[in-house]
């Protein structure tokens, strides 16, 4: 009987998602874009794609340094160093990590003012008295770059889990560090001003809570967040945010999600899904009812594609492709345009950012246990004319 009853609950969930769906439909932004088959037309932009480094394992994030060299994080938890457009072959560091299917070594970041500090930040999963967290980590680079001595935590206590761990970090125009959360399994903690997970945060370069954040003495800058890696500036106030969508939470999948955020702005998760729109919760721009789901996202600046000035590119996981959006001119928040490149050619996009030369970077995500990983293993990508 108990069986019965347990089956006929999960019918009725199913029953009500359904029509939770179809009135999301009818409650529908007239800005939000809602791609039901695949992800999207081919783009016609005609683009050269160099590799640059081969032989890494989950490249999950890069930061240039004054000069051209650049820092790049493994996910086992090794910071790399790309010089003269080559991988070094000794690591820079080798950072303890906990283990963790999306956790490890992630993000990383370098301070505004490296040319006179030469400190740089990342975003590591690792073991704190018997538990998991993910925390902020501030090290100091060599004068020469080729090693690297550990600082101090700037920030810790984030919940980890083994998925929605977040992890991406950038310095924002404003000189505040921006740190990507993840919900760690616990979708109501994104609407928690009490918990860093599923959330933007903003800090500054101490690890401290800035006196202009949108929530007096909170870390959080925007919330309702699900696992955010891949976020860029429109300008100095306005952001683009690729969030991942469920995956199997409250019998919901797919509808990874792009939106246009302000400070204080709430996202929604986990209370809206798809295109639903409801009063003091932003609704994406553009959704899929496919599972994307975005790695990093860069706005585009460079000349060397012009086609491209203004858009932003998402790399994407399990799709395996590189995905362009762009915006209305009249109505920011609205997509005018979107397309694919990239289509199954690379495999797993995560990392996603703009170089000092102005070409696109972009790393794959063939050896982190869902892609394949062939012998020259993970790439750093540039995407050129």
């Amino acid at each position: 009987m108990r069986t019965c009853l347990v089956l006929s609950a999960l019918v009725f969930l199913a029953s009500c998602s359904g029509c939770r769906k179809s009135q999301a439909k009818q409650l529908a932004a007239p800005d939000c874009i809602l791609v039901e088959k695949d992800f999207g037309s081919d783009g016609t932009v005609p683009i050269t794609v160099d590799v640059v480094a081969e032989g890494l394992e989950v490249p999950w994030g890069l930061a240039w340094l004054p000069g051209g060299d650049a820092l790049v994080t493994e996910r086992p938890g090794r910071i790399r160093l790309l010089r003269n457009g080559a991988l070094q072959p000794a690591p820079v560091a080798t950072v303890n990590i906990a283990s963790s299917s999306e956790g490890g070594l992630l993000g990383i970041a370098a301070h505004p003012d490296f040319a006179s500090n030469r400190q740089f930040y990342v975003y590591v999963t690792n073991d704190v008295q018997g538990s998991t967290r993910n925390h902020v980590e501030r090290w100091t680079l060599s004068e020469d770059h080729a090693s690297a001595t550990f600082d101090r935590v700037i920030f810790g206590d984030i919940p980890a889990s083994k998925y929605h761990d977040g992890g991406r970090i950038r310095f924002g125009p404003d000189g505040m560090l921006y740190v990507g959360t993840g919900d760690a399994r616990e979708p109501d903690n994104a609407q928690s001003l009490d918990t860093p997970s599923g959330k933007l945060l903003r800090l500054t370069p101490e690890g401290e809570v800035p006196s202009d954040n949108p929530f007096p003495g909170k870390p959080a800058f925007l919330l309702g967040i699900r696992n955010l890696q891949g976020f860029d500036w429109k300008d100095r106030d306005t952001l683009y945010v690729a969030d991942h969508g469920p995956s199997g939470e409250l019998l919901r999948r797919g509808h990874d999600e792009v939106s246009v955020v302000r400070k204080g702005d709430n996202l929604g998760w986990p209370t809206l899904y798809s295109c639903e729109a409801s009063e003091g919760l932003v609704t994406p721009s553009l959704t899929w009812d496919e599972a994307v789901p975005p790695g990093g996202a860069a706005l585009y600046t460079g000349t060397a594609i012009p086609e491209w000035k203004g858009s932003l590119l998402i790399g994407s996981l399990g799709a395996k492709h590189l995905h362009r959006v762009v915006f209305s001119q009249e109505n920011p928040r609205q997509v005018a345009q979107h397309e694919v490149y990239l289509r199954n050619t690379w495999g797993r996009l995560r990392e996603t950012i703009m170089g000092p030369d102005g070409h696109l970077y972009v790393t794959t995500s063939n050896c982190d246990g869902r892609g394949d990983c062939t012998a020259r293993k993970d790439l750093i990508l540039r995407i050129r004319r």
